[in-house]
């Protein structure tokens, strides 16, 4: 009984950062006009000259980057580690430079426990990305959901910094 408490705390204290870091506001800083900055009325108006086109050079659309990487989580939890905000912070800006793409959010987990436990928890870790870029902006109709559980492995399971890397979340773009 004291470890589920444990537990719930833990997860309870993690979904409190996660929705805290999430909800930031974030402040416009205006920058004061100085008085020698501001225009004097003018007198007399002078007709305007009639405009010059310029030459157009087609617009270079950025491509945005999608290969993100070390988004991770707590042994045996959906809880994101504080490591991976900033990658998601960066998932959230290269999204909002390609408006109409669509991004499948793919959850993963090591090989402890049943596979059916490892398919719930990688579903669970890929709505907890999810929940975060929605908080920070993002249409939940442009980001899908996929669970993988042990199935897709980047490292050994025999070791502990193997099983590590391999509760994680990867993107792929379409």
């Amino acid at each position: 009984m004291k470890i589920l408490r444990t537990r719930t705390l833990i997860v309870a204290i993690g979904l409190l950062t996660l929705s805290m870091q999430a909800c930031k506001t974030k402040k416009i800083v205006a920058k004061p006009v100085t008085p020698t900055e501001r225009k004097a009325p003018v007198a007399e108006e002078k007709p305007a000259p009639a405009p010059v086109e310029e030459e157009k050079s087609p617009a270079v659309e950025e491509v945005p980057n999608f290969k993100f990487t070390n988004v991770q989580f707590e042994f045996n939890s959906d809880v994101l580690k504080t490591a991976s905000f900033a990658v998601l912070d960066e998932v959230v800006a290269q999204m909002k430079k390609s408006p109409n793409a669509q991004l499948t959010i793919n959850g993963n987990s090591s090989t402890e426990g049943s596979a059916a436990h490892n398919m719930s928890l990688s579903v669970d870790r890929a709505n907890a990305v999810k929940s975060y870029l929605v908080n920070a902006g993002l249409d939940g109709k442009k980001l899908n959901v996929k669970g993988y559980g042990a199935t897709n492995p980047v490292a050994p399971n025999t070791t502990e910094a193997g099983k590590a890397l391999n509760r994680r979340v990867e993107f792929k773009v379409k």
